[in-house]
């Protein structure tokens, strides 16, 4: 059974730092591309971070360029997101994902819910 536990969220001021963890496990996790997406209440879930196997590409959605970083431990199963100079837009839930495109896999973990606020 795969299954990939986010954490690491919780409340921060604006202009501070969160790390969040997602380990893997149930799957080849250096297989995988993992991505970091998020929810914000009354809106779309979106693509915030992207890196693929090997750590090879990684990709972000502007907002975030230059203050969020992913990075993956293959030794470790485990996907993290960096988050630097954290905003009250950055306040949403946060869910790591895991693709293998060629076998049509697509797994999601439960969430870690992140707020910014003074």
């Amino acid at each position: 059974q795969v299954q990939l536990m986010e954490s690491g969220g919780g409340l921060v001021q604006p202009g501070g730092s969160l790390r969040l963890s997602c380990v893997a496990s149930g799957l080849t996790f250096r297989d995988y591309t993992m991505n970091w997406y998020r929810q914000a209440p009354g809106k779309e879930r979106e693509m915030v971070a992207h890196i693929t196997t090997f750590g090879k590409n990684t990709n972000y959605v502007d907002s975030v360029k230059g203050r969020f970083t992913i990075s993956r431990d293959d030794a470790k199963n485990t996907v993290y997101l960096q988050m630097n100079s954290l905003k009250p837009d950055d306040t949403a839930v946060y869910y790591c994902n895991a693709v293998f495109i060629v076998l049509n896999k697509n797994y999601w973990g439960q969430g870690t819910q992140v707020t910014v606020s003074s």
